[in-house]
C-alpha cells in the first residue's frame, strides 16, 4: 500500500502535463483559426482547376504519303459560373469581341451545363486575338484560356471527300458513347465523320492550381495527378490527292462529278463534286462564316453529287445492258438489229443518230446505236414468262452490279439511285397492262433509272474486272485497325463470266477508236469507254462520259456528268481522259495540251456566285436556314 501511495504524485503529475499539452493545442488552433488569418488568406488566394485538354486529331495522308490535313493550335476562352462576380460586363466584351446578347446567352448556356465544370465561352480564338485578350484576363476571374487544335489542309481540294469538323450539338452528344461535352470538336461529314472513333484520339486532364484571380499557379502535386491525352490515329487515304487536284480544276466553273476508282481494289483515286469548295473555308474562326455563305449559295457547294446526285446515266448504262442481254440468252455477241434512225414502235421513234449498220454487240457498244439497245432491253424483259417477273429479274441483277442500291463506300449519305419495280409501271398503266414496249428506254438508260456518279464509276471497274468489284472505299489503312479492311476485300460477283465481258470491252475500246468517244483517245493508252447524253427535263441534256483504261490490266475507272453540257463527247469524255492520262502518265502530252487548256477555262454556270473568300473574323451561330439548305436536292 505504500508503494502505491508514493506513486500518485507521479501521477498528478503526469496528467497536469499531458492536460497542460491539450490546453497549448487548443489556444494555438484558436489562434490559427481565430485570430491570425494567414491560412484563411491562402485558402482564398489559391483554388483547383480541372482543365480538359484536347488531343491532337489524327493526321490524314494520301495514297503517295502526301500530309493533306494536319493541326495547329487555337485558342478558346473557357468560363466557371460559380467564380464569375462582379465583373464590369461592358468592359470585358469590348475586350472580348463580342456583344452583351452573346454574352448573357453563353453565361446561360454554361450554368444550365454547370455552375462549377468549365465550359467553352469563346472557341477557335486567332492567336492575335489571343494575346489580346490575355493581357487583361487577370481583372475576370472565372474565365481562362486553354489551347485546343485546330484542321488545316494543304490542298484546296477534296472538301466533300474529307469532310469538316464543328462543334457537338445536343443530337450528338445523345448518340455519343460519353465521350462528348458541350463545345467539343466532331467529324460531321466525309472522312471525318466515318472515322470519328479513330481520329479523336482520348481525352486527357490537368488538375491546375489558380490563384484569386483566376491565373495559373501550376500543376497540383507536381502534375502526378494529370491524366495526358491521347492523339488520335494517323489514316491514309486511297486518294491521289495530286489527282484530285487535277480533276476540281478541269471541273471548276461546271456542275456535276468524277469518280475515279482502281478496278482490281475498289480504292477510289479521286471523288469530285463541282461545284465545290476550299476545305480550309470550314476550319478556324471564320468557319461558321464560311459555312453560311456556303449553304446558301444558289449553286449548292456543301451537296455531295458524286454520292448523291440522282442522274438517269443515258448511253453510259448500254454496255451494262449488253452483259445482262448476253446473260439471258436474249442476245449474242454476233447479234445484228436494224436502225433506221432509230428505234419504231406503234408510231413513236426512239431517236438515234446516223451510223452504220450494227451487226453485232461490239459495234452496237462502238457507235452507240439506241435502236439496238432497245431491243436488248425489249428481248430481255420478254425472255421471262411476264413483263412484271423481266423487271424484277432486270432490278434484281443490276443490284449485283451495286446499282439501285448502296455500294457500300465508306463515306456517309450515299444514296440508292433507282431501279423501277413493276409495281411502278402498274400506278401508270394498271397492273398487268404493260410490256416492255413501254418502259424500253431503259435499255439506253433513261425512263426511271437513276444512277449516282459513283454506281456508274463502280460499274465500269466492273466491266474491267470481268464480272466482280469490291466496295468502293477511300481509307487504304489505319495503324492498328487492319480489321476494318476486312469489308472492302470481299469480292462481290454479278454472275456473269468474263467471256461475255471480253466482248463489252472490246465494243467500248471501237467507241473510242472509231466511234461516237473518239476525243478520248490517247495514243499511249487504249481506253475503253462510252459517252452518254442524258436527257434533263429542266435544261439542256447532262455530257456523261464512264471509261477504264488500258483495256488489259486496267488501273483506273473514271465516271464524270457535267450537267446541262450536252454531249457526252463535249466535255465529259475530254476531262475524263484528260484524267486518266495525267494518272496514267503523270503528265499530259504536248498534242493534247490545246485539250486540257479548253477544258481548264471552260465556264457553264454563267450565273453562279462566287464562293467567297477565307474569313478570320466570325463567331455567328449557324441558323435553321442554313442547316436546311444542306438537304439533298432531287435532280
Amino acid at each position: 500500500m505504500a508503494v502505491i501511495e508514493n506513486l500518485k504524485p507521479r501521477g498528478y503529475v503526469i496528467q497536469a502535463v499531458i492536460a497542460a499539452i491539450f490546453v497549448v493545442f487548443i489556444v494555438r488552433l484558436f489562434y490559427l483559426q481565430v485570430i491570425d488569418d494567414t491560412y484563411k488568406q491562402i485558402a482564398d488566394d489559391r483554388g483547383i482547376r480541372k482543365e480538359q485538354v484536347d488531343p491532337d486529331r489524327g493526321q490524314i495522308f494520301d495514297r503517295n504519303g502526301k500530309l493533306i490535313v494536319y493541326n495547329e493550335p487555337s485558342y478558346k476562352l473557357m468560363v466557371v459560373p460559380s467564380q464569375v462576380k462582379d465583373i464590369d460586363t461592358i468592359r470585358f466584351c469590348e475586350i472580348i469581341g463580342v456583344d452583351k446578347e452573346y454574352f448573357e446567352k453563353k453565361m446561360k448556356e454554361a450554368k444550365n451545363f454547370s455552375r462549377v465544370r468549365e465550359s467553352v465561352f469563346l472557341s477557335q480564338i486567332s492567336a492575335e486575338d489571343f494575346g489580346r485578350i490575355e493581357e487583361y484576363l487577370y481583372e475576370f476571374k472565372g474565365f481562362y484560356t486553354a489551347i485546343t487544335p485546330v484542321r488545316r489542309y494543304t490542298y484546296p481540294a477534296a472538301g466533300h471527300l474529307l469532310g469538316y469538323i464543328a462543334e457537338v450539338d445536343s443530337n450528338d452528344i445523345k448518340k455519343s458513347d460519353g465521350y462528348y461535352r458541350n463545345a467539343d470538336m466532331i467529324g460531321k461529314t466525309g472522312v471525318e465523320k466515318s472515322y470519328e472513333k479513330l481520329l479523336r484520339g482520348k481525352k486527357g486532364y490537368h488538375n491546375i492550381v489558380i490563384d484569386r484571380f483566376g491565373r495559373a499557379v501550376g500543376p497540383l502535386n507536381n502534375g502526378s495527378e494529370d491524366v495526358e491525352p491521347v492523339a488520335g490515329k494517323n489514316l491514309t487515304l486511297t486518294i491521289d490527292i495530286e489527282l484530285q487536284y487535277y480533276a476540281e480544276q478541269l471541273m471548276a466553273g461546271k456542275r456535276g462529278a468524277l469518280v475515279a476508282i482502281e478496278p482490281s481494289t475498289g480504292e477510289i483515286l479521286a471523288l469530285v463534286s463541282s461545284p465545290t469548295y476550299d476545305p480550309n473555308m470550314l476550319s478556324g474562326s471564320a468557319r461558321n462564316k464560311n459555312f453560311a455563305k456556303l449553304a446558301l449559295n444558289k449553286e449548292n457547294p456543301l451537296n455531295n453529287r458524286a454520292l448523291s446526285g440522282y442522274y438517269p446515266p443515258g448511253s453510259t448504262f448500254k454496255p451494262v445492258m449488253a452483259a445482262l442481254g448476253m446473260q439471258q440468252g436474249s442476245l449474242t455477241s454476233t447479234t445484228g438489229y436494224s436502225c433506221p434512225h432509230g428505234y419504231v414502235m406503234s408510231g413513236h421513234t426512239v431517236d438515234c443518230h446516223n451510223h452504220p449498220y450494227p451487226a453485232n454487240v461490239e459495234l452496237g457498244i462502238g457507235h452507240s446505236c439506241n435502236a439496238y439497245f432497245c431491243y436488248a432491253f425489249r428481248y430481255f424483259i420478254e425472255d421471262h414468262s411476264n413483263p412484271a417477273e423481266g423487271m424484277r429479274d432486270f432490278k434484281a441483277k443490276l443490284a449485283l452490279w451495286g446499282i439501285g442500291t448502296r455500294t457500300g463506300i465508306d463515306l456517309p449519305n450515299e444514296r440508292n439511285g433507282n431501279v423501277p419495280s413493276p409495281e411502278d409501271y402498274d400506278k401508270i398503266y394498271g397492273k398487268g397492262r404493260w410490256k416492255a414496249s413501254n418502259c424500253v428506254t431503259l435499255g439506253i438508260g433513261q425512263d426511271r433509272l437513276i444512277l449516282t456518279p459513283l454506281q456508274s464509276a463502280n460499274s465500269m471497274a466492273t466491266i474491267a474486272n470481268g464480272g466482280y468489284f469490291y466496295s468502293p472505299h477511300v481509307l487504304k489503312f489505319a495503324d492498328g485497325e487492319d480489321s476494318l479492311m476486312n469489308a472492302f476485300t470481299i469480292r462481290k460477283e454479278t454472275g456473269i463470266s468474263d467471256s461475255i465481258f471480253k466482248y463489252v470491252r472490246h465494243g467500248m475500246a471501237g467507241a473510242v477508236n472509231f466511234g461516237t468517244a473518239k476525243v478520248a483517245h490517247i495514243d499511249s493508252i487504249q481506253v475503253c469507254g462510252k459517252t452518254g447524253t442524258a436527257e434533263n427535263p429542266h435544261g439542256k441534256s447532262h455530257s456523261w462520259f464512264s471509261c477504264f483504261a488500258p483495256e488489259v490490266n486496267p488501273k483506273i475507272a473514271v465516271a464524270i456528268i457535267v450537267e446541262n453540257g450536252g454531249w457526252g463527247a463535249t466535255y465529259a469524255a475530254p476531262i475524263a481522259s484528260l484524267v486518266v492520262e495525267k494518272y496514267m502518265n503523270d503528265s499530259i502530252s504536248a498534242k493534247r495540251k490545246p485539250l486540257e487548256e479548253r477544258m481548264m477555262k471552260s465556264v457553264l454556270i454563267l450565273d453562279r456566285e462566287v464562293v467567297p473568300p477565307i474569313q478570320n473574323n466570325s463567331n455567328q451561330d449557324t441558323t435553321k436556314q442554313v442547316q436546311a439548305a444542306l438537304l439533298p436536292k432531287e435532280q
